[in-house]
């Protein structure tokens, strides 16, 4: 499984994240690591992620997928988002 950001940022007018959000927890194993920014576990690349994705967006939103090494660093985070990320991200 690889472990990717998935950042968004919708656009008014009809700034609806709902879909987008019920998309993004049916991955299973997600966490909710800042406001437009999840943390999702899957077998999927980086493409088909975002290619899922936009079906859920509107034209003028932005989206970024970026998948996530074992490098990483935090502050600020949940400790629960801290704890999925020790987790879920091969060290």
């Amino acid at each position: 499984m690889t472990v990717f950001v998935v950042s968004y940022d919708l656009s008014a007018p009809g700034r609806n994240y709902d879909d987008l959000i019920k998309h993004l927890k049916a991955y299973g194993t997600y966490s909710h690591a800042l406001e437009s920014t999840w943390l999702i576990s899957t077998d999927k690349n980086a493409g088909q992620v975002r290619d899922d994705a936009k079906k859920f967006i509107d034209s003028n939103d932005k989206l970024l997928v970026v998948k996530v090494g074992t490098n990483w660093g935090s502050v600020g985070l949940r400790d629960a988002t801290n704890d999925w990320l020790r987790k879920n991200v091969a060290s």
